[in-house]
């Protein structure tokens, strides 16, 4: 499901006239959720009055996923203190962070009976610790709650905090951390301008250097009009970062005021992507034009401790 998180000013939002949307090609299609598992997933996070990425990105896989009872629960609220040109996110100013989250994030994944769950946020740059603890206290609940469910965590960038926060997330032990670099180097300015594409790619590399075990992922979206060779060049810097997984998936805007789709990438093209980035050496790859940073999450998890087991099995042999 959806990346969202790290700008600080709209660009462009309001006052740049908006070429229109292009039509969905049919590969990128996908029917309304209206399934009973669906509407059972909804309750429950309305029942713990938990957030999801889910609904509040507008993730075209909500109706697969929650008819399969999978949910990436977003934590620190529904209200981003950035804006970024890709996401649906609201932006102002947060509530206060709600203290029951943790334990409410721990029920929802028991009565799903969730072997694996995917953890996210909005940007919280008002939090003096950009809501890193809030990250710290769900781990240990869901640990004591679902000791055999696998937590994977997809955080902000922590701007100004990063090392702590990292430090402080790494150590309550999740098996994935995930953050997002979005998109290529030179589209930062306008689609994640409150970000720095370095900076996001040391926080990859300083989670592997405190704990080598913890698997590394990171995505992008393809469609807001990189280069073929960008997105290569990217693919070399996250393995430079020893980053184990990469997503890659279609941008789709969400309403006429955020950043263009300028091309549908075609399935094809995502094919060749996902090969190249194989040969790069990543341990897991999903490119599609579905692909989302929480899509098929669980079982792409377990694909990526097989290949890890046999590529140490092949380095000792």
């Amino acid at each position: 499901m959806g990346a969202m998180n790290d700008l600080s000013t709209p660009v462009g939002r309001d006052d740049a006239p908006r070429a229109p949307r292009q039509r969905k090609p049919d590969w990128i299609r996908v029917k309304a959720p209206m399934s009973e598992g669906y509407n059972e997933t909804r309750k429950l996070m309305r029942e713990l009055n938990l957030n999801t990425v889910c609904e509040e990105a507008a993730c075209p896989n909500i109706g697969e996923c929650w008819t399969k009872k999978h949910a990436t629960v977003m934590i620190l609220g529904d209200v981003c203190t950035r804006a970024c040109a890709f996401c649906n996110v609201k932006t102002g100013m947060p509530r206060m962070v709600d203290p029951m989250e943790p334990e409410n994030t721990a029920v929802a994944a028991a009565k799903m009976g969730l072997q694996h769950i995917v953890i996210t946020s909005v940007d919280r740059d008002d939090l003096p610790d950009g809501g890193a603890g809030q990250f710290v206290k769900v781990i240990e609940a869901l640990r004591r709650t679902t000791p055999e469910t696998t937590i994977e965590i997809l955080t902000p960038d922590f701007r100004g905090k990063m090392r702590e926060a990292v430090e402080a997330i790494c150590e309550a032990g999740p098996d994935v951390y995930n953050h997002n670099l979005e998109t290529v180097p030179r589209l930062y300015p306008t689609i994640r301008p409150g970000a720095r594409y370095y900076a996001s790619l040391r926080l990859l590399e300083e989670v592997k250097r405190h704990d080598p075990l913890i698997f590394t992922k990171s995505g992008i979206m393809l469609g807001l009009g990189e280069q073929r060779l960008e997105v290569h060049q990217v693919m070399d810097d996250m393995r430079s970062a020893d980053v184990d997984f990469i997503t890659m998936g279609q941008y789709l805007q969400p309403t006429p005021k955020h950043a263009n789709v300028e091309e549908f990438v075609t399935p094809k093209a995502f094919n060749a992507y996902g090969s190249i980035a194989r040969a790069k050496g990543f341990l897991q790859v999903a490119s599609s034009p579905l692909t989302r940073s929480s899509y098929h999450a669980g079982e792409d998890f377990e694909q990526m401790r097989k290949a890890r087991a046999e590529k140490l099995a092949r380095q000792k042999g």
